[in-house]
């Protein structure tokens, strides 16, 4: 294509691009007609401006936050915390792994573990963790991010 035809093109080119890009434009102007900004349960339940779902995230670090942490990665959805163990009991220490699995809002989007160790002569020996201690505490997580959710959405 020589210069002359090229040159021919290009108000074609140029029309074509402005009447998409107005369009397009009149289109989301459009879209945006009402006062109120839409809520939907998909906005609310993947709200995930980190790579997992942001209310689960903040309850899981707000949920272990009594224990110091070794790991928090909020785009692969981990927080891993040290060993910690309680002032009444001395004698015993637990070490938790919160993995937040999805971005949407959901329990089988979280999973938690927990290792427990108990002092037997100087030496710390690995003991069974209660099934419901895990349980509770996945529990209180997604109750604390529902609740962000909710008071989120009230705002």
């Amino acid at each position: 294509m020589t210069r002359a035809n090229s040159a021919q093109f290009r108000p074609a080119i140029r029309r074509t691009l402005t009447a998409a890009l107005t369009g397009g434009a009149l289109l989301a102007l459009a879209a945006c007609g009402g006062s109120e900004r839409p809520r939907t349960e998909l906005q609310a339940a993947q709200l995930n401006t980190i790579g997992v779902n942001a209310y689960l995230w903040r309850a899981a670090l707000d949920t272990v936050s009594f224990a110091p942490l070794l790991q928090a990665d909020s785009n692969g959805g981990v927080i891993v915390t040290d060993w910690y163990a309680n002032p009444a009991n001395p004698g015993e220490r637990v070490k938790l792994t919160v993995t937040i699995l999805d971005q949407d809002l959901r329990a089988d989007a979280l999973r938690v573990a927990a290792s427990r160790q108990v002092n037997e002569a100087g030496n710390w020996v690995e003991a069974p963790v209660q099934a419901a201690t895990v349980q509770k505490l996945e529990d209180i997580i997604l109750t604390k991010a529902r609740d962000l959710r909710r008071q989120a959405l009230a705002s």
